[in-house]
């Protein structure tokens, strides 16, 4: 297929690896049902079938392409890590009591706390059932490291998101936990089912590393700079959950004691008034925070595609290039 036309590179992706992505749907169909429990397909139905890129068990199918896989198995990898991820989803909704995912109302919103809950264990519990049957212990242990990484991440968030004294390594921390594991195994798997050699598996884990984290900036930096329709999320929400990201621990690093006592209050003691989130804006724009932030992005993005240099030449590492100037160019 001739996917030079087609403008967004995990559409170009997308495309090159149809055929792969329909059996990746098929399996993932099959394995969400539930022959007792009826709520289980209707809450996973509502997120899987919600529109998503599907970015991440993409990524599993591109780098098992790229490194010249040709078995069955990197479709059971890319569905492992799609429920690894819809589990998660799950998950975060009911820890940040959202109302909206992907411009949906949540599943806990429409079912309950509960459902969503328990249908995102299940998910957890197939997707451990779905790594194991290409049989490789190397594949389960990144896997199973990886949903470990998350869940520590997610948890490090609760205690850092409303304390002034976390700082951008603390930060990465847990970005590294709560998005970027998924995409390093994501990349990582695909290169180890292809039995590829170590560097350009350990370049394929590099690669999805700073992917992740450059994503999960830019999406904390549109959650000030975005437009609601095109990223889902209300503007300013992680402000009003209290959950401090980037571009407000580089206001905060430079505050001054009046600017402090503002973000003790609105964050680290929750009382928010009317005018607060313009007042967060003024003082991430007045110290620089903003751009700082987009930098940093453009910075890991830079690395995500340095980090490709070991793979072979090929229209999927290619793609893989241009995704990661997608992934920053959402800011421009």
């Amino acid at each position: 297929m001739n996917t030079d036309t087609i403008a967004k590179p995990h559409d170009r992706i997308a495309a090159y690896l149809r055929d792969d992505l329909a059996q990746v749907g098929s399996l993932i169909r099959e394995r969400m049902a539930s022959k007792h429990a009826p709520r289980i397909p209707e809450v996973t139905a509502h997120l899987v079938e919600a529109g998503g890129k599907r970015l991440r068990p993409m990524l599993t199918l591109a780098a098992a392409r790229l490194c010249g896989y040709a078995g069955p198995y990197h479709i059971h990898l890319a569905a492992t890590v799609e429920f690894i991820h819809t589990a998660t989803l799950l998950h975060d909704d009911v820890v940040d009591e959202s109302a909206q995912r992907r411009g949906r109302p949540t599943a806990n919103l429409l079912w309950d706390n509960q459902s969503s809950v328990l249908v995102g264990d299940y998910l957890f519990a197939r997707s451990f059932q779905l790594m194991t049957e290409p049989g490789s212990m190397r594949v389960m242990r990144i896997l199973s490291n990886a949903a470990a990484t998350i869940a520590e991440g997610e948890v490090l968030q609760l205690t850092a998101a409303q304390n002034l004294a976390t700082d951008e390594n603390t930060y990465l921390q847990v970005v590294r936990g709560k998005t970027a594991a998924l995409f390093s195994a994501a990349t990582e798997v695909g290169g180890v089912i292809a039995d590829a050699p170590d560097a350009q598996v350990q370049a394929l884990f590099d690669y999805g590393d700073a992917l992740g984290i450059a994503f999960q900036i830019v999406d904390d930096l549109l959650d000030f700079q975005g437009q609601t329709g095109a990223t889902g999320k209300n503007v300013g929400d992680d402000f009003r959950e209290r959950k401090l990201t980037l571009p407000m621990i580089k206001a905060v690093a430079k505050a001054d004691a009046e600017e402090r006592a503002f973000w003790e209050r609105t964050i680290e003691k929750g009382r928010q008034e009317t005018n607060d989130l313009d007042h967060a804006l003024m003082l991430m724009n007045k110290h620089g925070a903003l751009a700082a932030t987009q930098a940093d992005a453009l910075t890991w993005a830079d690395k995500a595609k340095g980090a490709l240099a070991p793979l072979p030449a090929h229209e999927v590492k290619d793609m893989l290039l241009d995704l990661a100037d997608y992934v920053v160019s959402r800011i421009n």
